[in-house]
């Protein structure tokens, strides 16, 4: 029996036997190809395999005398049927098949079959195709990374233009470089009396009186210089009621566009319009690098910064406006219900540690400060986000992280049992979530048990097991 892994093996050359000696053939043939199997008409594998050194040692170990169907998967059999038939047609076809491994790994190989020798031996010659196979399979992930994210885009896009028609609000979008309306919603159109085919694409000057262009050229210079500007109330007229109109700025694709929101304001109402930098407290919370959000009891956003626009990555107030705050805010359903009860109960949170996610992925570790004002006709929520560097939080869980490191625990194998090293490490990341949840629900027991999904009783006894209740917690009643 030759089974030779590494090397290609050839049989002393005996003029007398030529081309007609499969084994001498099989040798000749293996110095072209990593994997040459003699077999004999029925499939079954003779005791001559001749493989490169690239493939696996260990793969060919009990080949000979077992039938090619036995060394594939089960869905290789069909391939090497036809392999074996195809072998004397004189038109033999490369096929692909899987040959299982221990551990679960296939090797892919593809191999084409010839008869050779009077008793109708058949020569098997293969390719390995394991590095075609990786970058096939690198291929494919690139593929669906792009679907993916072609996917994102549209769904980004489909919620851009449910918003965009149906706010109430009357939204134009212009481009800064050409001065004409890119985007407009049906609302500015009954604003503006006209259609949307007549706002999108027309000349931004040509949308105002020449009264009101003239307030509207200074405040788009001020947004261009400044970033900023005042609000300006639009005189009305024959086509359009007196308006508010607020400017914001963004870039998208390396161009400014410009966002216009006009607020309709009825003729002869008492109401007063005050531009924002009259308001020293409103410029300040505007202009703070913390976030800042007005919410009502629902959790739905009234007002916001820009500094929370930047952390959730929205371009505008108007798409966070009307929105709860549990889209961005913590882990849905359980940060910002905790921050609630603790509002109705105590009126205030101080340092509630939590995360903030981005509408396009971006998560950002937070401390949240919040306030309760129940006087008046609308109650409301005023929330502070502070924002804590990833380093520094890391610093902080790695300061008060227990578990050993990998090469600690890499010098304990083979001197401690499996057992003991995963129950000991189990043990420890138990014991840093509960402290994380007991830290995070400001030593609230209740709040800590129902954050980490046990019963009170339960979590009692993890309490007295690990020694935390040593620590002074108390619990915070219902």
């Amino acid at each position: 029996m030759t089974i030779n892994v590494g090397s290609s093996s050839y049989l002393p050359y005996d003029p007398a036997m030529g081309l007609q000696d499969p084994a001498l053939v099989a040798s000749i043939l293996a110095s072209a190809v990593d994997v040459t199997i003699l077999m004999n008409s029925e499939g079954v594998i003779c005791d001559q395999v001749i493989a490169g050194a690239d493939l696996p040692r260990n793969m060919f170990t009990g080949w000979p005398g077992k039938s090619m169907y036995e060394t594939v998967t089960v869905e290789s059999r069909s391939k090497i049927e036809q392999l074996l038939g195809e072998a004397g047609s004189g038109m033999p076809r490369w096929r692909q098949v899987n040959h299982p491994l221990l551990g679960g790994l296939d090797v892919p190989i593809s191999y084409s079959a010839v008869k050779a020798g009077p008793q109708g031996h058949i020569i098997a010659i293969g390719r390995d195709m394991s590095t075609v196979s990786q970058l096939q399979q690198r291929l494919l992930s690139a593929e669906q990374a792009v679907e993916q994210e072609y996917q994102r885009l549209r769904n980004s896009e489909t919620r851009f233009r449910v918003l965009l028609q149906s706010a109430t609000d009357a939204i134009i979008i212009v481009d800064a470089r050409s001065g004409r309306v890119a985007e407009c919603n049906p609302a500015s159109a009954n604003l503006l009396g006209r259609s949307l085919k007549r706002i999108e694409g027309a000349n931004f000057e040509d949308i105002f009186a020449p009264e009101d262009w003239a307030d509207v050229k200074v405040a788009l210079e001020n947004l261009r210089n400044a970033g900023r500007t005042e609000d300006i109330v639009l005189r009305p007229s024959q086509d359009r009621q007196q308006a508010v109109l607020s400017f914001s700025m963004f870039r998208q694709e390396n161009s400014t566009y410009y966002l216009l929101r006009m607020v309709p304001h009825a003729v002869g109402t008492s109401a007063v319009i005050l531009p924002k930098a009259q308001s020293k407290v409103v410029k300040i919370i505007s202009e703070m690098p913390d976030g800042f959000i007005v919410t009502d009891t629902d959790m739905k956003i009234l007002t916001a910064n820009s500094a929370f626009l930047e952390l959730v990555q929205l371009a505008s107030e108007e798409q966070a406006r009307g929105m709860t705050l549990d889209n961005w805010l913590g882990r849905r359903g359980v940060d910002v219900g905790l921050m609630v009860s603790q509002l109705e109960l105590k009126g205030e949170i101080r340092n509630f540690h939590t995360i903030v996610r981005g509408q396009f992925g971006a998560v950002e570790d937070v401390e949240v400060s919040a306030v309760a004002v129940t006087e008046g006709e609308t109650p409301c929520f005023g929330f502070s986000l502070h924002h804590v560097s990833r380093q520094k939080a890391n610093n902080t869980k790695q300061d008060q992280s227990l578990l050993r490191s990998v090469d600690e625990f890499t010098k304990l194998v083979g001197k401690v049992p499996l057992k003991e090293l995963v129950r000991e490490s189990t043990d420890i990341i138990e014991r840093l979530c509960i402290e994380a949840a007991l830290q995070m629900n400001g030593d609230n027991r209740a709040g800590a048990a129902e954050m980490l999904g046990l019963s009170r009783q339960s979590l009692y006894v993890k309490l007295h097991r690990y020694g935390i209740d040593d620590m002074g917690l108390t619990e915070t009643a219902n």
